[in-house]
């Protein structure tokens, strides 16, 4: 069932709780491959797998199927290892859950009992978090990569019913994908702005967010005037292009909307939109396999970022940095999970980094992480209320201070002053 009584928020606007019909969960170490599962699952339901630019009226399924795709099946569904183990094991690294559409919405009581919530505690120290940045700066004197998004985790041990808190998250200003699916034992919930891919009348769409400043005069014009920025924006709007190109009619792609500045949370964020008309017979796994995982949460090169990503980041990013939405038949509908949060029995969890650059300011990085995190750590603490109890044997041996301390003075970069070199490799999936 949808926490909550809410399904995964489309563009449409809020949806009812639907009736669960039936689900499908896929986890690492399972034998079956990802996309190629829930294909089969989604396909069992009458839904468009086979041919998503058949137009509306193609499929006459009666279902709609919330979708979570995790960081580990997004790595997957681009041919490369999961990376590091989730710290939330409980929840699954993909999840379909059938509705019936046309079936009377069931509503669900938003009574909960209390929440009492213990000390975050993070996966690394802001002076790690600024080595990582200077690793990722290292590699990009070396050519290997452009950019690569780096993120933190933090989790917190809690007892009572987390609901509360989990819905306060989905309900953040500016969450276009706020909403959240669950499980048995399991509950993620989001306050994305970012649509990682729609598709509708077989044309697809994405809008990749990247560059963040306060929502203020001078943030706003900061973020306008500032090159590392733009530079870091760009190369992920290309690396979309280039995606959605793979899936495309030729010379359909478009860049419709560029460096559009939207607020999210007391943030400035730039967003772009990208476009392309699906080459006629283009189905959910070639579709999902082109686009998997989404850029601005991994970097450019795809793939060699990725690389990166598994080799810094002390914790995989569980069910962050992946998907979640609706497929209906008539519309594909995902949200990029950044500004997410789960919660299994025993703790609640949420990840935060940035896209680091050649010009990125390791001290800066971290504080930027700490901001985006920010909004969804108010949120939770405000839905428990005063500090409560939680039994200590929950909590992991802590790597780095409470969430809630300053940012320590980091390091500089180590990487010599200069451009990076020329004759990088050309950006590729």
């Amino acid at each position: 069932m949808p926490f909550g009584g809410l399904t995964p928020r489309s563009r449409l606007g809020w949806m009812p709780a639907l009736t669960e019909r039936d689900r499908y969960e896929w986890r690492v170490g399972d034998r079956v491959d990802p996309i190629e599962g829930l294909a089969s699952f989604c396909d069992h339901y009458g839904l468009p797998v086979i041919d998503l630019t058949a137009g509306a009226g193609s499929s006459a399924s009666r279902y709609s199927v919330g979708l979570l795709i995790g960081a580990a099946a997004c790595a997957r569904a681009a041919g490369v290892g999961p990376g590091p183990p989730s710290p939330c094991p409980a929840v699954p690294d993909l999840a379909a859950v059938v509705f019936d559409t046309f079936n009377e919405p069931e509503y669900v009581s938003a009574r909960c009992s209390a929440l009492s919530l213990g000390e975050w505690r993070r996966s690394w120290s802001d002076t790690e978090h600024a080595a990582a940045v200077c690793a990722v700066r290292a590699a990009i004197g070396r050519g290997e990569v452009y950019q690569v998004n780096v993120v933190g985790h933090r989790s917190a041990p809690y007892a009572g019913d987390a609901a509360a808190a989990l819905r306060a998250v989905a309900g953040l200003p500016g969450a276009t994908y706020g909403g959240g699916l669950a499980g048995d034992g399991w509950t993620v919930a989001t306050a994305s702005p970012e649509c990682l891919l729609t598709v509708a009348g077989g044309v697809a769409r994405t809008h990749p967010i990247k560059g963040t400043r306060p929502a203020t005069a001078v943030g706003r014009a900061e973020l306008l005037a500032d090159p590392k920025e733009r530079a870091e924006h760009m190369m992920i709007v290309d690396l979309e292009r280039n995606d959605l190109s793979r899936v495309a009619v030729t010379g359909s792609v478009s860049v419709p909307e560029l460096f559009a500045v939207r607020e999210w949370c007391g943030l400035w964020q730039a967003e772009s939109v990208v476009s392309a008309r699906l080459r006629p017979g283009t189905g959910l796994v070639e579709l999902l396999r082109a686009v998997l995982p989404g850029g601005s949460v991994t970097g450019a090169p795809k793939l060699a970022a990725l690389d990166q990503i598994a080799a810094l980041e002390p914790v995989g990013r569980g069910p962050s940095m992946g998907a979640l939405g609706l497929f209906t038949a008539d519309r594909l509908d995902l949200g990029l999970t950044i500004r997410t949060v789960a919660a299994d029995g025993e703790r609640l969890h949420l990840w935060a980094g940035g896209g680091i650059t050649w010009g990125s300011e390791p001290e800066r990085e971290v504080v930027e992480a700490h901001a985006k995190a920010g909004p969804l750590l108010a949120a939770i603490a405000t839905a428990a209320g005063p500090p409560g109890t939680v039994p200590p044997a929950t909590a992991p041996p802590a790597t780095a201070p409470p969430a809630t301390a300053p940012p320590a003075t980091v390091p500089p970069a180590t990487v010599p002053p200069g451009t990076v070199p020329s004759g990088a490799p050309e950006i590729r999936s």
